[in-house]
């Protein structure tokens, strides 16, 4: 294996104060044509949590955490953390990484899935970045998608048992970040019949219901932003929430399998929304904590790391594609997961 210098924890960012709200969704939603008034709806939500999102500080925490556990197996690799849409900026930490004289840094990409926004747009950050510093940036290679990572599907399910902890039945609901039907169809290579990212989603919910010993469950989606006009993978939560209270379910336990941490999304489309919405059917109401604070989740990124330092094997539960491992950008294969035209 080539010698490696450095680990970037690419991620999406959020605001760390109001002033910077309305920026930072400005830099999410640019060229996506997403309304003012959607962007007004959001920014509300942020600023009830006080003009701050969570993502940042989860990030930090796990990337003490990695660095701990790396440190605790001999690895010498500093961590460097860089984001799409908000400080510190991508751009600003691959131009550090390259003054420090890394050469060649593997990317850890905060999500576990493919599809565009889930994977191929972390292509087009590194890209961006290593354009922006010009001559002298590093190799950067992304880690794989751990979707059904053994440690990461082990997480969920200890959490879904800790939020089911003292409720005699409920609906298990799995739920992930809505996109367009058409971004949908277009993850993956067009060879594998597309649907990467809602057929990974779907897979390691069934993985997770299955540690835990549920056969029968759902998988529905949340966070939609784009024009009313544009078709989004659905049924979304608050909907799905209406037709369970129809049927009589006395209790749903939701878990964001399509989310690391319980960043903003999480605690507002979840936490708040689909939480009083529930309340108001007199429904009971869990969610399971997403992994990113759960030790083994900091264990799941070095074995990432490991796979590139010394060939240790790639360990999955599920025999669908895990892509990634690109270098400086490159998609992982032709035509896979284009951007949204």
């Amino acid at each position: 294996m080539s010698a490696v210098d450095g680990l970037l924890w690419l991620s999406f960012g959020g605001p760390e104060q109001p002033a910077d709200v309305r920026p930072f969704l400005e830099n999410v939603t640019r060229g996506r044509g997403v309304p003012a008034a959607r962007l007004d709806e959001v920014e509300e939500h942020y600023q009830s949590f006080g003009g701050v999102s969570p993502i940042n500080e989860l990030n930090r925490s796990a990337i003490a955490a990695v660095t701990d556990a790396l440190v605790h197996r001999g690895i010498e690799l500093p961590v460097y953390f860089g984001n799409r849409n908000w400080h510190p900026m991508v751009e600003d930490t691959v131009a550090r990484m390259t003054a420090d004289g890394v050469r060649r840094a593997l990317v850890f990409p905060t999500s576990a899935y493919g599809g565009y926004s889930a994977c191929r747009q972390y292509d087009e950050d590194i890209e961006r970045a290593r354009a922006a510093v010009g001559e002298g940036a590093p190799e950067l290679v992304k880690l794989r998608h751990f979707f059904d990572h053994p440690l990461f599907v082990a997480a969920f399910a200890d959490a879904v048992r800790t939020a089911a902890a003292g409720l005699a039945e409920y609906r298990l609901v799995f739920t992930a970040h809505s996109v367009p039907v058409a971004a949908d169809t277009a993850s993956g290579p067009p060879a594998e019949g597309g649907r990467r990212y809602s057929r990974q989603v779907a897979e390691a919910a069934r993985l997770v219901a299955a540690s835990v010993g549920v056969a029968d469950f759902d998988v529905v989606w949340q966070s939609r932003s784009g024009p009313p006009a544009v078709p989004w993978l659905e049924p979304d939560i608050l909907d799905h929430l209406d037709v369970l209270a129809g049927k009589g379910a006395p209790a749903v336990v939701v878990c964001p399998v399509g989310f690391v941490s319980d960043h903003l999304e999480v605690v507002w489309d979840l936490d708040t929304e689909a939480a009083q919405r529930a309340a108001a059917h007199g429904m009971g109401f869990a969610r399971a904590a997403a992994p990113s604070g759960d030790p083994r989740f900091a264990d799941l990124v070095v074995e990432l790391v490991r796979e590139h330092l010394d060939g240790a094997p790639a360990r999955k539960l599920s025999d669908l594609p895990a892509a990634g491992c690109t270098v400086n950008g490159a998609p992982c294969a032709e035509l896979c997961c284009e951007p949204r035209r």
